[in-house]
């Protein structure tokens, strides 16, 4: 596996991309206000990755046709934006990617409109906690499957579920690099695969199902559910090993 080490002046270049990301998404978060649609929230996000200088990544990515995934109360991540207007208790995820200077950005947040259950609050805490968590435990010398592992117990701990057959990834020169990092331990050992070394760029994004894990892609052949048909959240930030640690490149 052919994982990128990547020279701090490269980091720096990622990190420009990612700001971009993580002031999109606050803007997006500022204007979650019941009565907007999907669409108009997508183009506010498009407008302002280009008045950055900074190409929306997603549009057109692998045929994805907007700027913003817009992931939708049951849609857990990959959500096409819509004519639909949020409402009072919807719970909302946005995933942005940018492409600034040849080098790449992605973040994801999850959020609720107005006031929401406290069942949608836990459901959100737990994607945000799980991601923090995760960050905070990865060291040089970690195998990319223990942080998996440690991401897997963290969720199930919470009570609810890793979304399978989607994953966190490499990001640098493309938006999707190896490794793929899955939010749950694949095989039976944590003790095996690719180790995490300085230099390493990726994405980690903890999708919560609250029953069942199993991933189905409803008919427009982007939004993806649980089987269990239930609500679901995501987050998520690129990371860089600098000194051993990892320091999230996507906030401001």
């Amino acid at each position: 596996m052919a994982i990128a080490l990547r020279k701090p002046q490269e980091i720096e270049k990622l990190r420009a991309a990612n700001k971009i990301v993580a002031s999109t998404l606050e803007l997006l978060q500022k204007n979650t206000k019941v009565g907007i649609s999907l669409k108009e929230l997508d183009a506010m996000g498009e407008d302002y990755i280009r008045s950055m200088g900074a190409v929306p990544s997603f549009k057109g990515l692998y045929g994805f046709p907007s700027s913003v995934c817009t992931s939708l109360n049951e849609v857990i991540i990959h959500g096409i934006p819509t004519d639909y207007k949020l409402k009072e208790g919807d719970v909302i995820g946005y995933d942005i990617g940018t492409e600034l200077d040849g080098w790449f950005g992605d973040a994801a947040v999850s959020v609720g409109v107005g006031k929401i259950s406290k069942e949608d609050e836990d459901l959100i805490a737990c994607a945000k906690d799980t991601l923090m968590y995760a960050i905070s435990t990865i060291k040089q010398g970690m195998r990319f499957k223990e942080l998996s592992y440690e991401m897997e117990k963290f969720i199930k701990s919470r009570g609810f579920e890793p979304l399978h057959n989607f994953c966190g990834h490499g990001i640098g020169r493309k938006p999707h690099e190896e490794p793929e990092i899955p939010n749950y331990l694949e095989g039976k050992s944590p003790k095996s695969g690719p180790k995490i070394k300085n230099g390493m760029v990726f994405c980690l994004e903890p999708m919560i199902t609250q029953k069942e894990n199993k991933a189905i892609i409803l008919d427009n052949g982007w939004d993806v559910v649980s089987s269990d048909g239930l609500r679901g959240s995501h987050y998520e930030h690129t990371v860089a090993i600098i000194n051993g640690k990892a320091e999230i490149l996507s906030i401001n």
